[in-house]
């Protein structure tokens, strides 16, 4: 077997792999041995017709793809061992170039890790990120802990108002005629949640105990059943209860067993402390993001179309996973949507290619700072995330063996941002 390999265009290589007719005559003599036990002619068990005969019937080529097929994954990752520089990112494309009794000519392009010239990635300015925590998100977060320890209560003497939880049957019809899902009895409905058709609280507001009525609406032409869109319907109203919500009192002992904090100011600092917390990680997370937008538009490097279509896939399957919790398939998403998966998959493409050119210019800058992992620093690791899940180190190893390679990324890309950040000016 010989081989010859240049670069081509977008960052492919093209290698040419050549059999002499004594190679690809084993190559085809293997792809019989293979396969022979599918065929039988007349005068010949299955399996036992010569491979002289079986050409001779179907054809001199009837080995042909069997032979390639065996053949070519063998010679093309041999050739990818002795040749370091050729980094494939993507499964080859396969041509034959050239076929007779002397042999076969195979054309391979596959796409390689592109080469990135760095721009500008040290002595940066970039403004620095705050976010503050204001007493309002305090006393906010105090209102949601009272809203979910609230209850209702029944009221009785007065009509149904806004913010009210009331008890109600109701049947609908369109044109005199009831549809499915159009009734129901003792159904709880707060009024003001604008959880139902537009216009119908507005109208049960009002009503008082055991009143009955007929409320008017209109389907949205948006509606998800079809046969109802933008059609006009009458419910008929039967209220039954009317319940307002009841805050309890705020005070240490509230907050005490509905939260666990000591008193009512201990809650105040330990909830402003954790708004800060988090406000601080996400100033680094803004900040780590504008440094490597900014540095990745300096740099410069031609992206080969398989790199951004790989992308594209794991953005693909990321958004069915999210959509499976849901209980719904991507191609019902897409059908509501009325979009095909082809113009799904290109609404991906700007952003897959930014983030594939963001990888390759972070992969570039950690070689050349020479960004590694210790020993040392990924048993230090292990110890902290053993230490976070109550478990022995042992043991952590033992439920994440294989998992090594992606503490040390993880350890890495920790250091690479550390380094971003000193390496520029914040401020």
């Amino acid at each position: 077997m010989n081989y010859k390999f240049e670069k081509a265009e977008k960052s492919t290589v093209k290698i040419s792999i050549t059999l002499d007719a004594a190679e690809w005559s084993a190559a085809q003599t293997d792809a019989y041995n293979k396969t022979k036990g599918k065929y039988a002619l007349p005068g010949f068990r299955k399996g036992k017709v010569p491979m002289r005969v079986l050409e001779n019937t179907y054809g001199k080529g009837l080995f042909f793809e069997d032979a390639i097929n065996e053949c070519f994954p063998k010679y093309y990752f041999e050739i990818l061992g002795k040749e370091p520089s050729i980094e494939a990112v993507a499964r080859p494309s396969l041509e034959v170039e050239n076929i007779d009794e002397n042999g076969i000519t195979l054309v391979a392009v596959v796409a390689v890790k592109p080469e990135v010239k760095l721009g500008e990635y040290k002595g940066i300015k970039f403004e620095k990120v705050e976010y503050n925590v204001k007493d309002e998100e305090v006393e906010e977060a105090l209102k949601r802990l009272q809203e979910r320890n609230s209850r209702l209560v029944n009221v009785e003497g007065r009509a149904a108002e806004n913010g009210d939880t009331v008890v109600i049957d109701y049947s609908g019809s369109v044109d005199g005629v009831k549809f499915d899902g159009g009734t129901a009895e003792k159904q709880n409905l707060e009024l003001g949640s604008n959880s139902f058709i537009a216009g119908f609280e507005e109208q049960v507001v009002g009503m008082n105990i055991g009143e009955e009525k007929d409320i008017h609406v209109t389907f949205p032409e948006e509606y998800h059943a079809e046969e109802l869109k933008g059609k006009p319907a009458v419910f008929r109203i039967k209220l039954h209860e009317i319940k307002k919500k009841e805050l309890p009192e705020i005070t240490d002992e509230f907050v005490k067993d509905a939260d666990g904090a000591e008193s009512v100011e201990a809650f105040r600092a330990e909830t402003k402390k954790r708004m800060q917390d988090a406000n601080e990680k996400r100033a680094q997370r803004e900040i780590e993001d504008k440094i490597v937008k900014t540095v990745t538009e300096k740099a410069e490097t031609e992206i080969p179309d398989a790199l951004v279509e790989n992308q594209i896939d794991n953005m693909v399957q990321e958004m069915e996973y999210r959509l499976m919790y849901q209980g719904l398939r991507l191609e019902d998403y897409l059908k509501y949507a009325k979009m095909s998966m082809e113009d799904y998959r290109k609404g991906y493409a700007e952003q897959a290619k930014e983030l594939v050119k963001q990888q390759l210019v972070i992969e570039k800058i950690i070689a050349e700072e020479k960004i590694e992992a210790t020993d040392e620093e990924v048993e230090n690791k292990i110890k902290e995330n053993a230490e976070a899940q109550n478990k022995s180190v042992e043991d952590y190893k033992k439920d994440n063996a294989g998992r090594t390679d992606y503490i040390k990324n993880e350890i890495v890309i920790g250091k690479l941002f550390d380094f971003l950040k000193s390496a520029n000016t914040i401020e």
